[in-house]
């Protein structure tokens, strides 16, 4: 068994003027390793759950742990540069190229410039963009695609164990966001690290997660592998969600 790598301990979290609480009394506990979609419609409290894990937001009541340590006693500048965070709006320093935009947090930590270039080169290769065509462009130089190829190289230019992803291919077209997904779940097999990944698209939650977490006002309806979600869903929210699924694969079935 793998050692806990976040731990929700009955975290709670209501914004001021909301009627009901973003996240209300979530316990679960992720082992490192593991791959885990959190799925959910708009509103339902999982962007809020992923914000409390880097202390983006702080919960009402309850504790987060990390690694067994709880992250309220971590200062939320140095908890950060232990986590990486990949949102929609990619985020890229327009003023600077591509090789800098990575280098951002490693040259923070004051790494040596020839590990920062050894580590700028090897990640923007992962991300299939070659460092010697694409490390001197800009933002503005880039398809979204692309932009989003360089905002997973970033998060992860620190080595995290822990890396946080909300919606990240959500503007993309179908395609960039197919082919970002297998470069995505690729990223993954080859770093032993914790991916939480946040989406309101059930089909990329079964694809990318080896474990789902279903959200809805706030609760966790169901937490378990996309199998277990699908054959035997234990909620009303999450049959819905099933079943909403197979009546868009009997549609591609009758167009065929």
């Amino acid at each position: 068994m793998k050692d806990t790598a976040i731990e929700f301990r009955q975290v709670s979290k209501k914004f001021e003027g909301a009627g009901k609480p973003a996240v209300s009394d979530v316990s679960l506990t992720i082992r490192e390793g593991e791959f885990i979609t959190i799925l959910g419609s708009s509103g339902c409290g999982k962007t809020t759950l992923l914000k409390m894990v880097n202390r983006l937001y702080e919960p009402d009541s309850g504790e987060i742990l990390l690694f067994g340590k709880p992250i309220a006693k971590e200062n939320p500048m140095e908890l950060r540069r232990k986590i990486g965070y990949v949102i929609q709006q990619v985020g890229l320093f327009p003023h600077m190229t591509v090789a800098e935009n990575v280098s951002i947090v490693p040259k923070m930590l004051k790494w040596e410039p020839g590990k920062i270039k050894g580590r700028v080169e090897a990640l923007l290769t992962m991300a299939g963009l070659d460092p010697e065509q694409y490390g001197k462009r800009y933002p503005r130089q880039l398809s979204g695609g692309q932009q989003q190829r360089v905002g997973l190289a970033r998060a992860l230019a620190a080595d995290p164990k822990i890396l946080l992803l909300d919606e990240p291919f959500g503007a993309l077209d179908a395609i960039t966001r197919t082919v970002l997904q297998d470069e995505l779940l690729k990223v993954h097999q080859e770093m032993p690290k914790t991916f939480l990944l946040v989406t309101h698209d059930i089909n990329e939650a079964l694809k990318l997660g080896n474990r789902i977490l279903v959200m809805n006002e706030g609760k966790v309806c169901q937490f378990g592998t996309p199998r277990e979600i699908v054959q035997h869903p234990e909620d009303p929210f999450v049959e819905t969600l099933i079943r909403s699924a197979r009546e868009q694969e009997r549609l591609w079935e009758e167009l065929l």
